[in-house]
């Protein structure tokens, strides 16, 4: 029986990023061209929101302190 170890392979966070931006810009066109910009708004205020919600609780569950020690 031979073992296979995992190849290395290609890092492709930066593509991922540009092309969410991209596909975030024209989203935000498109909202922006049919109702105007208070929608555009709205939406990256709440996008924005759940960014930040979602930072915080990373950094509780590295910290532990979402499990807090039993007494």
């Amino acid at each position: 029986m031979t073992t296979k170890h995992a190849q290395r392979v290609e890092d492709f966070t930066n593509a991922n990023l540009i092309l969410i931006f991209v596909n975030l810009i024209w989203v935000f066109v498109a909202i922006w061209s049919a109702w105007g910009l208070g929608p555009v708004v709205i939406l990256a205020v709440g996008l924005n929101h759940l960014i930040t919600r979602l930072e915080f609780a990373k950094r509780r569950r590295a910290i532990g302190a979402d499990n807090p020690p039993k007494v």
